[in-house]
């Protein structure tokens, strides 16, 4: 198999001259490709396969796709993403990850490519490399072309959106707390509820056991005897400190706290929503003066983040209502947003009242610029599915009769079809 060389090039084009003459083009497109692969010439082999695809579908080398007929269209766009999965793969593997991702960005799963990623990043070492990783070039050390490997995966995962908990991940592990934070803000925020979850989850999880440690570090140097376990909590160690209401120590950074603390709404699980109650619950010690206030419902952070996760968890249900529902309703009267309406309708379908969440939601100003960001995201349910899961379709019906909003009001009589 030629090596690219001038040389090797002249006798491939006589190959694949002879080859054409005595096998056809087909043939000859089989040598080709498979001289391709064997040099790892992938951008080359890409080309090769969406030539040989336009030819045995009798369709010119080249010209706009869109005025092939539909039959010949759909089979040059399935040939197309097969191609793109074998160069694209074999990019990745060797750790020219936002090139593979050129190609595969059309032709996978973003799940896939995380697991990829993932297994990847494994591999790559900053100060040695294996027989697995990514290769280096004889002017480009091994260290700082795995390093290379580690920020295209990054850049990947988290600003192209493959697997924004990877990509966070590896930044947290490389850049700390607070760029991680930044680039949450920046790059995962507005994605849909159900991708940003593990991201956040991770973020919580990491800050938690940031606290944690410090904490105990803390207790330590002071000659309070606090031995925790591995599954040991922050309000525990806490409770053994004496609480630590009247204690200047500040343990972590406070807006890298609040901002967890603001990030974490998104996150169902369990485990999740303890430990951001039990970060809440910290927050709630800190002296005056170092702490920030946030927007309503949550101008005490603190406060209404630990009555907001720990209804979930089924601490004080009705109190953390009372005071959410009461956040709504100043916020109707002083104009102050959704926010507060919002986060009452989500507090209320997490906990399993889809009657009143519905009728929370109705009681909302109506908001002619567009839909809040717990809207847009998905956080919270559509009204339809609220009343789908209170049986009762009337109330929404009602409103939509007042409001002249035919498009929901179809949409009841649609999903009472469904659901009958």
């Amino acid at each position: 198999m030629n090596d690219g060389s001038p040389n090797g090039s002249s006798e491939l084009c006589d190959t694949l001259a002879a080859t054409a003459a005595a096998r056809g083009l087909e043939g000859m497109f089989a040598e080709l490709t498979a001289s391709l692969a064997a040099r790892q010439r992938w951008h080359s082999l890409f080309d090769a396969r969406l030539m040989e695809a336009r030819v045995a579908l009798g369709l010119p080398l080249a010209g706009d796709s869109r005025t092939i007929p539909a039959e010949k269209q759909a089979a040059l766009e399935a040939k197309s993403l097969e191609a793109c999965r074998e160069v694209g793969w074999p990019l990745v593997e060797e750790g020219k990850v936002a090139a593979g991702w050129m190609y595969l960005r059309a032709a996978v799963e973003p799940e896939e490519m995380g697991r990829r990623m993932a297994a990847l990043a494994g591999r790559v070492d900053h100060t040695t490399t294996t027989s697995n990783a990514p290769t280096a070039t004889d002017d480009v050390p091994d260290t700082e072309r795995a390093d290379e490997t580690i920020q295209e995966i990054i850049h990947v995962a988290l600003w192209e959106g493959a697997d924004p908990a990877l990509g966070l991940k590896l930044l947290l592990a490389r850049n700390g707390t607070c760029n991680t934070i930044t680039a949450y803000e920046q790059a995962v925020s507005r994605l849909p509820a159900a991708r940003q979850r593990p991201a956040a989850d991770l973020l919580v999880a990491h800050l938690h056991r940031e606290v944690l440690a410090s904490l105990v570090h803390d207790l330590h140097r002071r000659g309070i005897p606090v031995e925790p376990g591995p599954d040991a909590s922050l309000t525990g160690v806490l409770e053994a400190a004496g609480g630590l209401n009247d204690d200047p120590a500040v343990h972590v950074d406070v807006s890298h706290l609040q901002s967890v603390l603001r990030i974490a709404r998104v996150c169902t699980d369990h485990v999740t929503l303890r430990r951001a109650w039990e970060l809440a619950c910290y927050a709630c010690r800190l002296p005056k003066e170092s702490v920030y206030p946030g927007e309503p419902p949550f101008e005490n952070v603190g406060a209404a983040s630990r009555l907001f996760y720990g209804a979930q968890l089924g601490i004080d249900v009705e109190g953390a209502i009372a005071f959410f529902r009461k956040a709504a309703v100043l916020a109707k009267v002083e104009e102050a947003g959704s926010l507060p309406g919002d986060v009452l309708v989500l507090l209320l379908w997490r906990l399993a009242r889809p009657a009143e969440a519905l009728h929370a939601a109705l009681d909302r100003p109506r908001d002619d610029a567009g839909p809040s960001l717990l809207q847009a995201t998905g956080m919270l349910p559509s009204l339809v599915d609220m009343a789908a899961a209170s049986g009762d379709f009337g109330p929404l019906r009602k409103a939509c009769k007042e409001h002249g909003d035919e498009i929901t009001f179809a949409a009841t009589l649609a999903a009472e079809r469904a659901g009958a």
